[in-house]
């Protein structure tokens, strides 16, 4: 017997300075895996690659969310940036559709819902899907470093700018 799925999986990556977060969806309130993964010390990108490399191998996704770190998109480290083109290139040699999307563009679509920050964002996602919810870290007071679980949301929030324009919205 074959199964065939329902939807497509959708993974989708944020990249962070200590590594990276992800959300594989399958359908836009579907998750079915998701996490961070943190890697610190010497040659941190070909260890990130690494860990991509073997969720894609694992989950073989038909769509890679990344976000858009071109001159006109969001602008990220020298690291990052070389990281995130290097994912793409891996998403490319496996037949994956690769899509981009900026923190502007995710900005502008969850306005529509009165979300503007990340913390804001975050607890929107986690009203459509509430798995997510106890991993929403609390509110960062200015003088705290961001919760690396943030990450987790930011990769969601750019699921859903897929999700989004493939409904046509």
């Amino acid at each position: 017997m074959i199964f065939k799925r329902r939807y497509d999986l959708v993974l989708a990556i944020q990249l962070q300075s200590r590594g990276f977060a992800f959300v594989l969806f399958e359908g836009w309130l579907a998750p079915v895996d998701w996490g961070v993964q943190d890697l610190r010390g010497a040659d941190k990108n070909a260890r990130c690659l690494a860990r991509v490399a073997s969720l894609v191998t694992l989950h073989t996704p038909d769509v890679l969310v990344l976000q858009d770190m071109s001159e006109r998109g969001t602008v990220r480290a020298q690291r990052i940036q070389e990281l995130n083109r290097r994912i793409a290139e891996l998403a490319d040699q496996r037949g994956i559709l690769v899509r981009r999307y900026s923190r502007a563009q995710v900005i502008e679509h969850f306005e529509e819902q009165g979300a503007r920050t990340k913390q804001r964002i975050a607890e929107a996602i986690t009203k459509h899907i509430p798995a997510l919810g106890l991993y929403v870290p609390r509110a960062r007071k200015p003088w705290m470093s961001e919760d690396a679980r943030m990450g987790i949301f930011d990769a969601a929030a750019l699921a859903w700018m897929y999700f989004r324009s493939i409904n046509g919205g």
